[in-house]
């Protein structure tokens, strides 16, 4: 019979996350996310682009412009996931900075790659978060990746840079390691 316990308890902590894994902040359990929990599970980016051909236009055809003005429209309304709002969550990301003083930002839009906004199109809206950080955080270098952990909220914000589908309250910014 010990054999038996024994080997349950075993597999109970080989199929479960250890104790000192789980992380609270605030009361709340953070959750690991991946960028891809940020999209509906019927999302494809073909939604979004379509099948779009700019091969046979030219720079300045009118047409092309349309068709570029179509693909940003789509782009900042790509659906969220609501079961998302309000959840405590650790994500990691790339800054691009919105509002600060000099090194110092305390608005930004964290990202799944660099160089997301400064190339455009941008990603879709829900690959985008607006990062609130009210104490501000010192951003030294764009290629470094970054870990956010705060709550997390399904809200739309347009920028003229690009339109995020969520932002998060910022409670703890790290350099990122895996």
């Amino acid at each position: 019979m010990k054999i038996v316990v024994t080997a349950f308890v075993a597999l109970l902590l080989t199929l479960s996350p250890p104790l000192w894994a789980l992380e609270t902040l605030n009361g709340q359990e953070v959750e690991a996310l991946e960028w891809d929990a940020l999209m509906p599970p019927d999302f494809t980016f073909e939604q979004v682009y379509g099948n779009q051909d700019f091969g046979d236009l030219e720079d300045f055809d009118p047409r092309a412009q349309q068709k570029l003005d179509d693909m940003m429209q789509a782009l900042q309304s790509a659906p969220v996931v609501p079961e998302l709002d309000g959840k405590m969550v650790r994500i990691p990301g790339f800054v691009v900075p919105l509002d600060g003083v000099g090194q110092k930002v305390t608005e930004f839009f964290l990202v799944p790659y660099f160089g997301a906004c400064i190339h455009t199109p941008p990603p879709p809206s829900n690959q985008i978060i607006l990062t609130r950080f009210e104490p501000g955080t010192n951003v030294r270098n764009l290629f470094d990746a970054v870990w956010i952990t705060g709550t997390l909220k399904v809200e739309s914000f347009a920028h003229e840079v690009a339109a995020s589908g969520y932002s998060i309250e910022a409670y703890r910014i790290e350099p990122y390691t895996e």
